[in-house]
């Protein structure tokens, strides 16, 4: 075995999650993209299969051709370990936007500051400031 990678699946919207997530990101990219053709089980355009890396932190995600009664579930999260005030500040903002807070973002004595919020796409995320 060589790695392990984190998946997520999309019904749809995986391209603009991806776009979304590394602009948020330094040191962030797309490294493959293959898309449906019009021959393929999935809708044209879409996502067959495709690789995008956030801090290093590789990830794998489609777009199902299957349509699925599921999404994400908030009991499987990213979890951000940020360096400064203004970059948890920044990316509880952004990610939050368009989604949900589960956690709003303060002191729970574990951190200086912590936040969980469900992102536009269903993603679960965890931003901390250790202590």
């Amino acid at each position: 075995m060589s790695k392990v990678t984190p998946f997520l699946m999309f019904q749809g919207n995986a391209e603009a999650a991806m776009n979304y997530y590394i602009s948020l990101f330094e040191d962030s990219e797309i490294t493959s993209l293959t898309r449906y053709g019009a021959n393929g089980p999935g809708e044209e355009g879409t996502v067959m299969h495709a690789s995008f890396s956030l801090k290093g932190q590789e990830f794998m995600c489609i777009d199902s051709n299957i349509k699925h009664d599921f999404t994400f579930t908030p009991s499987f999260s990213i979890y951000i370990t940020c360096d400064t005030d203004e970059e948890i500040n920044r990316l509880y903002e952004n990610l939050s936007s368009g989604g949900a807070l589960l956690m709003p973002l303060d002191h729970y004595g574990f951190s200086k500051k912590f936040g969980w919020v469900v992102d536009k796409f269903g993603v679960s995320w965890q931003v901390n400031l250790p202590l």
